[in-house]
């Protein structure tokens, strides 16, 4: 989303952050399979470190996106009643894919995570023309 914002609309002024529904991973680097299929198309994802959504998260952002139900779900649970953030599904920015859920690609193949940062792309590209079209 970073390297789509900034290629293709840098004066679109956001700020991007990512995290999860669960704490297995905090500090950790993303799976070296992710960094590789990044690495081939020019993004250095390496320096990310994996952090858990935080109450403040949903008062910090106008938008929380999910890569599934299953997420979306915990997300909708964890929010503060006071929470301005709207909550969807990434991939509802790409209706083109005719899916709803980005697929987890941890128990796959290379094409697996490819194709991850294939729907990752789609849904970014729909999503900054949204903002594009607002501002």
């Amino acid at each position: 989303m970073r390297a789509l914002a900034a290629r293709e609309n840098p004066p679109l002024e956001i700020e991007i952050d990512s995290a999860g529904t669960g704490g297995y991973h905090i500090g950790a680097a993303p799976d070296p399979r992710s960094q590789d299929a990044a690495r081939r198309r020019g993004i250095d994802i390496s320096a990310l470190r994996a952090r858990r959504v935080e109450p403040g998260d949903y008062l910090k952002f106008d938008l929380v996106l999910a890569m599934d139900r299953e997420n979306l779900h915990a997300l909708q649970a964890a929010r503060p009643r006071k929470a301005r953030a709207s909550l969807r599904l990434f991939l509802e920015y790409a209706p083109q894919t005719g899916l709803l859920e980005v697929p987890d690609p941890y128990y796959g193949t290379e094409r697996d995570f490819e194709l991850v940062l294939d729907l990752c792309a789609a849904a970014a590209r729909g999503l900054i023309t949204e903002l594009q079209q607002r501002a």
